[in-house]
């Protein structure tokens, strides 16, 4: 164990929860716990959103996949989160802000019918789960590297931190931690990327590159068939993503909303490119074989001194925490709005209640999957897979069409998020049936809820309408 840094984390702790338990007196009903009373200004839709999208996968695997493949590592998180950002901002800030829903479930309820409106509601609880998940893996892991501790008492202290501000304050503390913690991993990520500029020439890294027989290293369309399934399941997912949708509900404005969407696609894009020059760039430090530990770890315990490697371990919390907490946040809204409201109706009074209630078995329930899977890829793989497979079809539908189609809902919901179910089953071992593994089952998944959609969609239309029903809303 070193103590410089269980001082360092620490003291990283320390002031995320000074930052998150400063708003703990503002919350007084759920939609001030959950969408900040919809008062957030551009600059912190921004910077929260930013750092909940910049999470693990973005400074570990990335890191890891362009050390070993190159520029092709953009595809894995930096393109599709990119393309969402700027799909959102174009497209569909303006409709979901005239729609006036809480929640995708409200919206799902609109068009599709109170069954669907559960269906969708669990797929999101389920969805937020494995993403709380995924970054409690990252979390577990590196810090198992410096502490030395186990890793389940890793994942225990880091979803405490976690838990505490994220129960006393909601999404505020989760917005104003979220931009201290983007001040972090933006100054670890291009400290890392300017001290190794400085000790890696590019010719160096062409050398080496050539000498370790890695084809396709400077090209980004390097396997471009797993890499285009990774990003499509990643796009397809995020556009759908109930944080996306509690951010813009959340915004002053629509203008605020999308400013803020505009500018975390520019943020993004440049943090992505830092991020896969780093891997690229370490190439001459770490020829063959690859490091033990994940690049950035090896980077801080071997590499670095203890200025710039703190720096840099800092800004990995930082962005896996402001993450973590977000997909607690946004889990948290989902079971409550949509689960707990609906059993206990007349327990209106206890809303804050249960809204930390619904926290508290957001943050659990991620916990007891991050000890099943210790994969920070494939366990983020299996969430997009349930949004990408399951709601992406009947949640765009729903966006924009008028029409009611509830059995075009049901069907596109059961067939896709019904096969995205059965893929995690076989991930986690649970089943053994001989379906396609993560990213290669998603046109599977998808096709199946589009020919869902589809077939319902006629069904529905040949249904003779009731007197004095309408079919718009």
């Amino acid at each position: 164990m070193s103590t410089g840094f269980v001082v360092l984390a620490g003291a990283y702790f320390a002031v995320v929860l000074g930052a998150g338990l400063a708003f703990r007196r503002r919350t007084r009903n759920i939609e001030d716990f959950f969408l900040a009373s919809r008062s957030l200004p551009a600059a912190l839709i921004w910077l929260s959103l930013t750092s909940a999208w910049f999470g693990a996968t973005s400074i570990l695997v990335t890191t890891d996949e362009a050390l070993k493949t190159g520029m092709s590592a953009v595809w894995i998180v930096g393109v599709p989160a990119v393309a969402t950002v700027v799909l959102l901002a174009v497209a569909m800030t303006g409709p979901l802000r005239r729609l006036g829903v809480m929640t995708i479930p409200d919206l799902a309820e609109l068009r599709y019918g109170r069954a669907v409106r559960h269906l969708v509601s669990a797929l999101i609880i389920w969805y937020m789960v494995l993403l709380a998940a995924s970054q409690m893996v990252a979390l577990g892991r590196f810090l198992q590297t410096f502490l030395g501790l186990s890793y389940t008492s890793c994942l225990a202290i880091g979803t405490a931190v976690v838990l505490i501000y994220t129960t006393a304050g909601g999404l505020r503390s989760v917005v104003f931690t979220d931009a201290v913690q983007f001040v972090l991993l933006a100054a670890g990520v291009s400290g890392l990327a300017f001290f190794l500029s400085g000790r890696a020439p590019w010719p160096e890294i062409v050398k080496q590159a050539a000498a370790s027989g890695k084809p396709g290293y400077f090209s980004p369309l390097y396997n471009i068939g797993e890499n285009a399934l990774i990003a499509i399941s990643f796009t397809l997912a995020w556009t759908i993503s109930p944080i996306a949708l509690q951010r813009i509900q959340a915004a002053r404005s629509e203008r605020a909303a999308k400013t803020g969407l505009v500018a975390t696609a520019g943020t993004l894009f440049a943090l992505y490119a830092l991020v896969v020059a780093i891997g690229m760039l370490a190439l001459p430090f770490f020829p063959d074989p690859a490091p033990v530990h994940p690049l950035v770890s090896e980077l801080i315990l071997s590499k670095l001194g203890f200025g710039l490697g703190g720096l840099v371990f800092v800004a990995v919390l930082a962005a896996v925490l402001s993450t973590m907490d977000t997909a607690v946040n946004t889990g948290a809204l989902a079971l409550t709005r949509d689960v707990l409201q609906r059993l206990w109706p007349s327990a209106a009074s206890r809303s804050m209640m249960m809204s930390r209630l619904a926290t508290v078995v957001i943050a659990a329930a991620g916990f007891l999957v991050a000890t099943r899977f210790q994969s920070i890829l494939t366990t983020i793989g299996l969430a997009s897979e349930i949004m990408a497979e399951g709601l992406f079809v009947p949640g765009m539908a729903m966006i924009f069409l008028k029409k009611r189609a509830p059995l075009a809902g049901l069907l596109s919901l059961s067939l896709g998020g019904g096969f995205s179910i059965l893929s995690f089953l076989c991930a986690a071992h649970v089943l053994d049936l001989p379906l396609p593994v993560w990213p290669h089952s998603v046109p599977f998944g998808l096709g199946l809820s589009l020919t869902g959609f589809c077939l319902g969609f006629v069904l529905n239309g040949r249904s003779p309408r009731k007197p004095g029903v309408r079919s718009e809303i």
